[in-house]
């Protein structure tokens, strides 16, 4: 029935469909507060998201893929250079050693992403602090003597005393980044690194992101940060702005994904 519908209908009517249904992912409306977007969310706390995360990142580190981003799979490592660069220059600073608190970061994406490079380093511990579920399989099935998982920043300083904070992909997703930003930095950080942010071109905005069920089913409220507010945050923290960049997921005409890296005075 559905190709007999597709004979009589004209070209133009068409490919208006098959945009329709690719528009409607990413990210959507404009809200006028989180609760707001919290009504149309689907969340991300679900099961279906953990074990597509830890299947993706399980193949990642038994060498069966080389990088894995979103639980999405890849056949060639896409490195964030300036990153790269930022957690280099930080190991520098204290004699090739590097500790990290990889604040939201999954079941560790971001070690494994760069850990060819990371190897090189004389000594270096990476700590995820993560939602319970997240924590509990990372424990389980992908702590080592390097990368470990913990509950609670305060928990993972208490026991790592790490210098750098590393935020990818994360502060977006809180409703309240700024006021989590306030508990976090209460401890001692030397560097500050952020990475896939989104900044609205415009003013701060709320959205909804919706996720292709190619990758899971998901949706969530997205921040779309104000840069200068953003970068005056920090410096009123007490850091100076080394270098911010464009990240990887790319540039549009009403947004910008960057990452920034901060170092404190």
């Amino acid at each position: 029935m559905k190709e007999m519908i597709k004979l009589f209908l004209p070209p133009i009517v068409l490919n208006f469909i098959k945009r329709f249904k690719i528009n409607k992912y990413g990210w959507k409306g404009d809200y006028t507060s989180w609760k707001e977007a919290e009504k149309d969310a689907i969340g991300y706390d679900s099961n279906e998201i953990l074990n597509k995360v830890k299947n993706s990142l399980l193949k990642v580190k038994n060498g069966e893929v080389v990088y894995e981003r979103d639980s999405v799979l890849f056949d060639k490592i896409q490195y964030s250079w300036p990153l790269l660069s930022g957690l280099l220059l930080a190991s520098t600073t204290s004699k090739r050693k590097l500790n990290i608190i990889d604040f939201g970061g999954s079941l560790g994406s971001t070690y494994y992403q760069n850990k060819k490079f990371l190897d090189k380093l004389d000594d270096l511990s990476w700590s995820i602090v993560e939602q319970k579920h997240f924590v509990e399989i990372g424990q389980n099935e992908f702590e080592n003597d390097i990368l470990k998982f913990f509950y609670s920043v305060d928990k993972s300083v208490k026991k790592e005393k790490e210098n750098v904070l590393l935020l990818s992909s994360v502060l977006q997703y809180i409703e309240k980044p700024y006021e989590l930003l306030d508990d976090i930095l209460k401890n001692d950080f030397k560097y500050i690194l952020i990475d896939r942010t989104p900044f609205s071109k415009c003013c701060e905005q709320i959205k909804l992101q919706v996720v292709p069920p190619s990758i899971y089913n998901a949706s969530y409220p997205c921040h779309f940060f104000e840069e200068d507010r953003f970068f005056n945050y920090f410096k009123d923290k007490g850091f100076n702005l080394l270098e911010s960049f464009d990240a990887l997921d790319g540039v549009t005409i009403n947004y910008v994904f960057k990452g920034m890296i901060f170092e404190k005075k």
